[in-house]
């Protein structure tokens, strides 16, 4: 980014006519602008280390560190602060990268006497968690991905529960630790960041016509000795080293991932990753375990949370036994609201049923009849004359009757039960109403509108309340009431809205690929250590 033109103004030239956001914003951008054409700039910096005894005879160190700049370059122009973190390896503070701070001349092995020490407390952070820009930003370093297939990526990796977002951050899911220990285990050669690398050279390649995408992907899966393909031809291709490594996979191993925290006992912990969620198990196989929250990130998952989950009671509870599976049947509490179900034992392959409760119902009061009752759900209504069969389901959304792709809502969930075939065929013989809900009633009736003669009314809308004549909205502007509006304030809104014309839909602004100005650093040149 960078001023427009050939020839731009000095922030100085411009300071009156901008707005105190608008000046910064010019004069980073200007300095930046300048600093990227100047010369790198070049300084030495000297670490020091001094080595000597406590009182209590125990060996101590002390660091000092100093910096000169020869050539500021385009320090000149523009100085970038340091990272908060540049300060980490134990060395004094240095401030902005044009600050200097000057050594007296040291030997190695020259013996000091101590006048003064400042002791200096310091505490480490975490890394930042990644943020789209800086996923992607490391995505660029690594050569992994092109600029057109980032937001794809970070689709991918949302859709597949892999991350889920905490404001801006994305946190990773414990579905992704399984993954990452499943590849990284036994097939750590396609989750190697320099094969990936390498692939997105040869699929660009493959874009530019310098490599035939069939014998491509022929080499890649088969196997051959053609170059490319990260070497994974070379090892017989993908089908066989999937099909030599598929039987050596421990399902229970890749989903179990052990915590740092233990239980209330001082038991270890695992978290793992199960058919309904990931949770916690304490103290082998047969220990306690209990589901883990949604919204906690692993990191989260501290001695003491993992203490507190493990020692809170169970929201479950066991109404009795399926009849017809044998399998104990629980109400338990889920993301979308209460829901009973039947438990299978692990390592079942049967899957279990599952009904999620009537708003009239609660986990608390519901019956083992009322949970059979619903596990009976989705219920065939029949069959339609053109040979589609008619279900009725609950949803999230509500009660809802399915005939192919088309779906028509109820009125209630006990219809869910009592619709006849009949009944579900007059209801897909009328049209299809948009939305679940009627519209709702206005707020207000102003009369007819003196241009079009259409009834105005005030309705509540999306982004605030509006006046419509039925075909005009306008929205209420600041200093308009509800209340106080008038058919003649409603009737100049609508004027001005017709006037105005139909919103039009921006372009999107065609991209231009700009030269990217290369990142100007500080040359370091590192001086002997001197210790004594």
């Amino acid at each position: 980014m960078r001023p427009a033109g050939d020839s731009f103004r000095t922030p100085g030239q411009l300071a009156a006519q901008l707005a105190r956001d608008e000046f910064r914003l010019y004069e980073l951008i200007w300095k930046r602008t300048v600093a990227s054409q100047m010369a790198d700039a070049v300084g030495q910096t000297v670490s020091v280390r001094l080595a000597g005894r406590s009182t209590t005879d125990e060996a101590v160190e002390f660091t000092a560190s100093g910096r000169t700049i020869t050539f500021p370059g385009f320090l000149k122009a523009y100085v970038e602060s340091q990272d908060e973190s540049a300060g980490s390896n134990g060395d004094d503070d240095q401030g902005s990268d044009d600050a200097e701070r000057r050594l007296p001349r040291l030997e190695r092995g020259q013996h000091l006497d101590t006048q003064a020490l400042d002791a200096k407390g310091h505490t480490t952070t975490p890394p930042a968690r990644y943020t789209e820009p800086s996923l992607v930003q490391r995505l660029e370093e690594l050569g992994i991905g092109r600029p057109s297939t980032y937001a794809s990526i970070m689709q991918t990796i949302q859709d597949r529960g892999y991350v889920w977002k905490k404001g801006n951050s994305l946190v990773p899911s414990f579905i992704a630790f399984a993954v990452v220990n499943l590849m990284e285990q036994h097939f750590a050669q396609l989750v190697d960041y320099d094969f990936t690398a390498s692939l997105e050279e040869e699929l660009d390649e493959i874009a530019g016509g310098n490599l035939q995408r069939v014998d491509w992907l022929t080499e890649f899966y088969f196997g051959g000795a053609g170059r490319g393909t990260g070497g994974i031809a070379d090892s017989g291709g993908l089908k066989q080293i999937v099909g030599q490594r598929l039987e050596e996979i421990d399902a229970r191993g890749v989903n179990s991932i052990p915590l740092r925290a233990t239980g209330p006992g001082g038991e270890p912990v695992v978290a793992r990753v199960g058919r309904y969620g990931p949770y916690l198990q304490a103290g082998g196989e047969d220990g306690p375990r209990v589901s883990i929250p949604e919204d906690i990130a692993p990191d989260e998952l501290t001695t003491d949370k993992v203490r507190e989950l493990l020692e809170a009671p169970s929201g479950d509870r066991e109404l009795g036994t399926d009849p017809e599976s044998g399998h104990p049947v629980v109400v338990k509490a889920g993301r979308y609201g209460p829901y009973v179900t039947t438990v299978v034992p692990d390592g079942s392959k049967e899957s279990p049923r599952t009904a999620s409760l009537f708003s009239s119902m609660s986990p608390e009061t519901v019956t083992l009849d009322e949970a059979l009752r619903l596990l009976t759900l989705p219920r065939t209504v029949g069959t339609a004359p053109d040979g589609e069969e008619i279900q009725a389901l609950n949803g999230r959304y509500g009660p809802y009757l399915k005939k192919g792709s088309d779906s028509r809502s109820l009125e209630n969930e006990e219809k869910l039960f009592t619709t006849t075939l009949d009944e579900a065929l007059a209801i897909f013989a009328q049209p299809k109403q948009r939305g679940r809900r009627a519209a709702a009633a206005p707020l207000k009736e102003l009369g007819p509108d003196p241009v079009t003669q259409g009834q105005v009314t005030v309705r509540e809308g999306r982004f605030g309340p509006y006046v419509t004549d039925g075909e005009t909205n306008a929205s209420l502007r600041k200093g308009d009431d509800v209340e106080t509006i008038t058919i003649e304030r409603a009737a100049e809104l609508l004027a001005d809205r017709r006037a105005a014309g139909p919103a039009k839909k921006k372009k999107a602004a065609k991209k231009t690929t700009a030269k990217k100005a290369g990142k100007k650093t500080t040359a370091k040149k590192a001086a002997a250590p001197v210790s004594g």
